[in-house]
């Protein structure tokens, strides 16, 4: 066998098990986001998706881009201990401080953003270190352990811990944020034990080198809609911001599974970027690609034709976000469609242009923003985070474009033509038999599940869309 046969079997195996806790996650996040909205209704939901928004912005943050770090660190160095020190130390007293700060600030801030009161705000600075600690630990381990010891605590156990607890909740805002935060307490005691064995620190200069030109991008990549839901919380109000919210978990469902294979890849882009094997980490890229394409157009397509069927199923409250939710769909399909171009950015150190890409979608979502919500409520807010989808997406493909000499070949452009075509018939199919709501969409979905099931049958297909 192979080095390169054998490379690509550990790639294939970690794609699956990457998709496979996507798929976990993603149907665990669909329960959570079911269970939140139809008992805390759009305002009450408006409430916890900002709440949500502001630590997770805040967290991204205090990360100082350690998580990114080790992914790329720990493949090029000896020693993960000590780098899991000079990750962790900074990290966390970053978090402490600005936990402190916002205890002190609740009251105010909590006004400015439309909350019912500064209790949630007192959970969620209290909660920060926690989350922030368990970020960089499980990144530590995903570095160091099998791909299974990351997907099994970060892709099932928290998510599928989250709309459990808030069960348990029983309508309390408070008790129903408490049940969001402790899956990460968890996920800290499991991390402690799995990750390296703290040592003395070392390498602080290489490895912060590193993060942090990386610290600002990764953080505004990760809050990229919650900066919308604080906006449409401060302008329109926690019910709009609730529409927006739902509407926007059902955008990023579809992404898991690009984070799912993110997850198993990313570390292979690294050491080939690394070992100047350019060719190879643009097959990685374009296998991984073709395989996002495939699995998560159709998705998208259907949200965009069916979007009131799904927000059904989150009640009345929740009918208006049916447009925006089309808006962001549409948008979805850029961001699928380019594929992982973010990471190899990241995993190339081509810190620089993933700032850049990342600066640039956050200041037209800002300003569009601030231009939208005011008069347009929800539909604002998904405008205005999907012109800076569009914009940071287009950006950093033509970057990655200049790491890997192509991006796209003639099985990806067949895909998006076969895929397109197909779930565009399957759901003009549905809509003129059945109506956009739950019957039409019923009927699209068996539609593209034979088509899908009679495809396979076929091995070229089957070559097309392996890991």
């Amino acid at each position: 066998m192979t080095a390169t046969t054998s490379a690509e079997r550990r790639g294939t195996r970690s794609g699956a098990i990457g998709l496979a806790g996507a798929a976990i996650s993603g149907a665990a996040g669909f329960v959570l986001t079911t269970v939140l909205t139809r008992v805390y209704g759009a305002e009450g939901s408006g409430a916890l998706f900002t709440v949500i928004g502001l630590v997770t912005i805040a967290a991204a943050v205090c990360c100082l881009g350690a998580d990114t770090g080790l992914m790329w660190s720990i493949p090029r160095f000896s020693h993960p201990g000590r780098l899991l020190s000079v990750a962790v130390l900074p990290t966390c007293g970053l978090a402490m401080a600005l936990a402190a700060a916002g205890l002190l600030a609740a009251g105010p801030v909590s006004a400015a953003l439309g909350l019912p009161g500064p209790a949630l705000l007192r959970l969620a600075f209290t909660g920060l270190p926690v989350i922030v600690a368990a970020t960089v630990l499980l990144a530590a381990v995903r570095a160091t352990r099998p791909i299974g010891a990351y997907v099994g605590v970060q892709m099932v156990l928290v998510p599928v811990l989250r709309p459990v607890l808030l069960i348990l909740a029983g309508g309390s805002l408070v008790l129903g944020f408490g049940a969001w935060l402790l899956p990460m307490a968890v996920a800290l005691l499991i991390a402690l034990i799995l990750a390296p064995r703290f040592a003395r620190p070392d390498g602080w200069r290489s490895f912060w080198d590193f993060a942090l030109p990386r610290a600002a991008s990764v953080a505004i990549d990760a809050s990229s809609m919650w900066v919308g839901v604080l906006l449409t919380g401060a302008l329109a109000g926690p019910a709009e911001a609730g529409v927006f919210g739902a509407a926007g978990r059902y955008a990023l469902a579809g992404l898991l599974i690009m984070q799912g294979l993110r997850v198993a890849v990313a570390p292979q882009l690294s050491r080939l970027l690394a070992a100047s094997r350019t060719t190879e980490a643009a097959e990685v890229y374009r296998r991984t690609t073709l395989t996002i394409v495939v699995l998560s157009w159709p998705a998208y397509l259907l949200l965009a034709l069916f979007a009131p069927a799904f927000l059904a199923l989150f009640g009345r409250d929740f009918a208006a976000g049916a447009t925006p939710l089309a808006v962001l769909a549409v948008a979805m399909l850029v961001n699928v469609g380019v594929g992982l171009v973010q990471t190899v950015l990241l995993m190339s150190g081509n810190s620089r242009g993933h700032l850049l890409a990342t600066l640039c979608g956050l200041a037209v979502n800002v300003v569009a923003g601030l231009l939208l919500i005011p008069r347009m409520g929800a539909l604002g807010a998904a405008i205005a985070w999907s012109l800076g989808i569009v914009c940071e997406n287009v950006l950093a493909a033509v970057l990655a474009r200049r790491v890997l000499g192509g991006l796209t070949g003639r099985p990806m452009r067949l895909a998006l033509l076969v895929v397109t075509a197909g779930s565009a018939a399957a759901g003009g199919l549905g809509i003129w038999l059945g109506g956009r709501g739950l019957a039409g969409l019923a009927i699209a979905l068996g539609v593209l599940s034979v088509a899908a099931i009679v495809s396979l049958l076929d091995g070229r297909v089957r070559s097309v869309v392996r890991l």
